[in-house]
């Protein structure tokens, strides 16, 4: 791994992302509902459990995302991850934020030159911008649709657009905390 000062030395960029996972499945939210008193709310609901994980990286100045589905959170996983993302920010030294997940900190996580993981306190994922990111999308999820409930193709195809339809914009104004705008500014 390249050190920090060796990117500097050759002026490229050191970015800032913050990066999570989170399992999507057919297995979807149920929401509070109002009724009259005494009338039990409905909502279409059955338990499905397949699913997906959808692992993320959220630079929070720009708003820049880079997304990637896969099968399972495991160190396999998180190294593909790791190299397709270091693959699509190559000019760059790219500081990435974890929770401490097992994957994430497994020996067998293969970590991009180009990448730098930095981890979170454990246990703390309140610090974590993708969170927010994470919120927004399931906020948006139709869970009325028949489709989305009971096909797992279907729920995929509904995830991306709803991620293509993130603006960068929308996501920065999501994940920019003022602690991280303030420790950028001060480098």
């Amino acid at each position: 791994m390249q050190s920090i000062a060796a990117f500097a030395a050759e002026r490229r960029p050191v970015r800032l992302f913050f990066a999570d996972e989170a399992r999507i499945g057919l297995h979807l939210p149920r929401y509070r509902r109002l009724t009259a008193r005494g009338v039990a709310p409905r909502q279409p609901w059955e338990p499905r459990y397949r699913f997906y994980w959808l692992y993320a990286a959220v630079e929070p100045r720009s708003g820049e995302t880079f997304y990637l589905e896969m099968p399972s959170l495991d160190a396999e996983c998180f190294s593909v991850f790791l190299r397709e993302f270091g693959r699509c920010y190559g000019e760059s030294l790219n500081v990435l934020v974890l929770d401490n997940a097992a994957a994430h900190r497994a020996r067998s996580v293969e970590v991009p030159e180009n990448v730098v993981l930095l981890f979170l306190p454990a246990y703390s994922p309140e610090p974590s911008p993708v969170e927010r990111l994470w919120r927004a999308i399931r906020a948006r999820l139709d869970v009325f649709d028949a489709r989305v409930r009971s096909q797992l193709e279907a729920l995929r195809a509904h995830v991306a657009e709803i991620v293509r339809g993130l603006r960068a914009v929308e996501v920065s104004r999501l994940t920019r905390y003022d602690y991280i705008l303030a420790a950028l500014n001060a480098l």
